[in-house]
């Protein structure tokens, strides 16, 4: 693999704080369960940049957050909602961050593309179009 799409497979995140502590913790957790998932989560965790809750740039993908993304190579455009795992609910929208995908979008920014593997190990290329954040009022 060249250098470039290296590069390009891995851009900048950011995550929350306490987010990232829990997420890691989370992983950790699921390790012997879910080794695939535990090793993307902990990677992504590890090289996110972390911000307090009011410092987070809002169109970063982070818990809670409403997420539009587009698989590159189907040209198919999903909405989501990226739910920790007791919240949630394909059938509502809420994928939970145990997911290969849900891994793979947590601390992207609108416009930023990942390739990332799915559930069968295919590397998707995906691109986030857009984010809403949470009302936390």
């Amino acid at each position: 693999m060249s250098a470039t799409r290296t590069a390009r497979t891995r851009p900048q995140i950011h995550m929350i704080d306490t987010e990232a502590e829990r997420l890691s913790e989370l992983a950790m957790n699921i390790e012997a369960a879910m080794p695939q998932v535990s090793e993307l989560l902990l990677r992504e965790t590890t090289r996110a940049r972390t911000h307090r809750a009011a410092g987070i740039p809002a169109d970063v993908v982070t818990m809670g957050a409403e997420v539009e993304y587009r698989d590159e190579a189907s040209g198919v455009t999903r909405t989501v909602i990226l739910a920790w795992p007791q919240d949630a609910d394909i059938a509502a929208g809420r994928i939970s961050i145990l997911t290969p995908i849900g891994a793979g979008l947590i601390g992207l920014r609108e416009g930023q593309q990942i390739l990332w593997p799915d559930r069968d190990g295919r590397e998707r290329d995906l691109t986030i179009v857009r984010v809403s954040q949470p009302d936390l009022a």
